[in-house]
C-alpha cells in the first residue's frame, strides 16, 4: 500500500519537541462529494450538539449576549465572560433565552425629556437613530412614541426635547404576535419599525424591516428542541464566591458552565465540578484547561462533559513566556483528543487559531469545537467600540490575565485577584474590524468544508476516525515549506476577505 507522510500516532508520539499548527500540513485524501455534501456537526460537549464546531471564547472583549445571540443562531455557541457582577453575568444569560429570532427583545429607549442630541450620540455609537420613547426611557415601561430620522433631520436645535419632536401616532403590534404577521404589518404598512407592547402598552420588544431581513431563517441554530430558546454556555471561576455566581447561572437557564482556569489540574476545580455536578444533572461542564493526559483524565474521572485544551498559545496571552509552563497547542490537543475519545469526551482546542487552517488542524487532531478568541474580537458582535489606530478601524482585545482585566476580576481564573502583586499573564491589544460575524462566520465554515472535502473527508466523525485509524497523514513543515506555502515573491498583492493573520493579531 502507498502511504506518504506519518499517520498522527507516530507524527505526535515521535516528535522530539512540541509542535504549533504551523509545524505540520495535512495530506490531501479522494474527493467522491460535492462540498455542499460536508457536515460539520459535532457536539461541544457530551450531550449539546453543534452545526458548526465554534465556541466563543469567554473574554471580556469577545462575548456577551450579542456574540451568544449571533454565533448560536449560526450553530455555534457562545461562552458568557464572568469578568462582571453575578446579576450583570445572568443578565446577559437572559437575553440570549429572551432572545427570538428577528424581534430586538432589548432596544434602546429614550424618554421624552431626552434631546435630539442624544439619539444623534446613539447613532454615532451605534449606527441608527430609530428610537423608542417610553415613559421613562426603559424598557418595560409605557410606549408613548418613536423617533425616526424624519422627525429630527432638518431640526437645527439639537437640545430639543423628544416630547416636541416624536411621532405619537404608532403603528403597533400585541406581544405574542407571530414573526411572519410582524413582517406582513411592515410590509403592508411600509414602514421600518414596529414596538411590541403588552396588554398594559407597555414596551416588551421591537421588530425592525433591516433585523427582519438579515435574521429570516438561521436553520443550523443551536436551541433546546423543546422550549425552542437558543443555548448558551457561561464561564465560573473555582473561587468560593463563586458559588453564588454558579447558583445563579443554574437558575437562569445556564446550558453549559464552562470552569475558568489557567490550569485546570487542581483540588480547586475538582470541588467546583463536584458543586456544579450535585446542584443539577441538566446542566454540563467544562474542565479545564488541561494540554496533558494526566490532566485530562483526573477531570474526566471529576464528571466533566467536555475538556478545554490550552495553555499559553492565544494570541495575548504570555503564560509559557512568563510562567515557562504550558504546552505547544497541536501537541495538547492531540494527545488529551487521544485520551479523550476513549471516554467519549468532546474536547474543546482552546488558543493558537489564527486562520481558517489552523482551525482545520485543530479539528483534524481530535479537536470536537474550537474556541475563538481573536477571530471574534473584532466582529460588530463582540463588546466593545470601534475606534481608530493609525487610521485602521479596530476594537480592543486584552488577555484576561492582562493587568488591565485582573483589575476588574479576570485574575479569578489564575487564582490571583486577592494577592498584593499580580502577576500578568496576558496582554492588551487591537484587532482590525472584520464585520458582522453574520458575514464572517460563513465565510469560516465554508472554508473549513473546502477543507475537509481535500482531505476527502464528508463529516468530523470521518475526519476523526481516520485520525485514529491511521488513514489521515501528516507531515512535518520546514520553515522554507511555511514561507513556500504563503504569499511570496510578488511586488505587490490583494488581500482575500477578512484580511490575513498578520492584520488579525496586531
Amino acid at each position: 500500500m502507498l502511504q506518504d507522510g506519518l499517520d498522527g500516532r507516530s507524527f505526535f508520539g515521535e516528535a522530539a519537541q512540541g509542535l504549533t499548527y504551523d509545524d505540520f500540513i495535512l495530506l490531501p485524501g479522494h474527493i467522491d462529494f460535492s462540498v455542499d455534501e460536508v457536515s460539520l456537526a459535532t457536539r461541544v460537549s457530551r450531550r449539546i450538539p453543534l452545526k458548526a464546531p465554534l465556541v466563543s471564547s469567554p473574554m471580556d472583549t469577545v462575548t456577551e449576549s450579542t456574540m451568544a445571540i449571533y454565533l448560536a443562531l449560526l450553530g455555534g455557541i457562545g461562552v458568557l465572560h464572568y469578568n462582571c457582577t453575578v446579576a450583570e453575568q445572568v443578565e446577559q444569560l437572559r437575553r440570549v433565552k429572551r432572545f427570538e429570532n428577528g424581534f430586538i427583545t432589548d432596544p434602546i429607549c429614550l424618554s421624552p425629556e431626552h434631546t435630539i442630541a442624544d439619539v444623534d450620540a446613539i447613532k454615532q455609537r451605534h449606527g441608527f437613530s430609530s428610537i423608542p420613547v417610553t415613559e421613562d426611557g426603559r424598557l418595560g415601561s409605557r410606549l408613548v412614541g418613536l423617533v425616526t430620522n424624519r422627525d429630527i433631520d432638518l431640526e437645527t436645535d439639537r437640545t430639543k426635547k423628544l416630547r416636541d419632536v416624536m411621532t405619537r401616532d404608532l403603528l403597533w403590534a400585541r406581544q405574542g404576535v407571530a414573526l411572519e404577521e410582524a413582517n406582513e404589518i411592515l410590509r403592508r404598512s411600509k414602514k421600518g419599525k414596529l414596538p411590541i407592547v403588552d396588554e398594559q402598552g407597555r414596551l416588551v420588544a421591537l421588530v425592525t424591516r433591516r433585523d427582519l431581513l438579515k435574521n429570516r431563517e438561521f436553520p443550523d441554530a443551536t436551541k433546546d428542541s423543546t422550549t425552542k430558546r437558543l443555548k448558551v454556555g457561561a464561564a465560573v471561576s473555582t473561587r468560593e464566591e463563586d458559588r453564588e455566581r454558579i447558583d445563579a447561572l443554574l437558575e437562569a437557564g445556564a446550558d453549559l458552565l464552562v470552569i475558568d482556569a489557567a490550569q485546570g489540574d487542581s483540588i480547586y476545580q475538582l470541588e467546583t465540578i463536584r458543586y456544579i455536578k450535585d446542584r443539577s444533572e441538566a446542566v454540563d461542564v467544562v474542565g479545564g484547561n488541561v494540554v496533558t493526559m494526566r490532566q485530562a483524565r483526573r477531570l474526566i474521572e471529576a464528571g466533566v462533559d467536555a475538556l478545554r485544551v490550552g495553555m499559553g498559545p492565544g494570541s495575548i496571552c504570555i503564560t509559557q513566556e512568563t510562567m515557562a509552563v504550558g504546552r505547544a497547542q497541536a501537541s495538547a490537543v492531540y494527545h488529551v483528543a487521544s485520551l479523550a475519545r476513549e471516554y467519549d469526551v468532546p474536547v474543546i482546542a482552546d488558543g493558537g487559531v489564527r486562520t481558517i487552517g489552523h482551525l482545520v488542524k485543530a479539528l483534524a487532531i481530535g479537536g470536537a469545537t474550537v474556541m475563538l478568541g481573536s477571530m471574534l474580537a473584532g466582529t460588530k458582535e463582540a463588546p466593545g467600540e470601534y475606534f481608530y489606530e493609525n487610521g485602521v478601524r479596530v476594537k480592543r482585545y486584552r488577555g484576561m490575565a492582562s493587568l488591565e482585566a485582573m483589575e476588574q476580576g479576570g485574575g479569578k481564573r489564575y487564582l490571583a485577584d486577592r494577592q498584593r502583586i499580580r502577576v500578568a499573564q496576558g496582554v492588551s491589544g487591537t484587532v482590525v474590524d472584520k464585520g458582522s460575524i453574520l458575514d464572517y462566520v460563513p465565510y469560516v465554515l465554508q472554508g473549513v468544508r473546502h477543507a475537509l472535502q481535500d482531505l476527502g473527508c464528508r463529516d468530523l466523525a470521518t475526519l476523526h476516525n481516520r485520525l485514529q485509524g491511521g488513514e489521515l497523514r501528516f507531515e512535518r513543515r520546514s520553515a522554507a515549506a511555511q514561507a513556500e506555502g504563503n504569499v511570496h515573491g510578488l511586488f505587490s498583492w490583494q488581500e482575500p476577505p477578512y484580511g490575513s493573520r498578520t492584520r488579525w493579531a496586531r
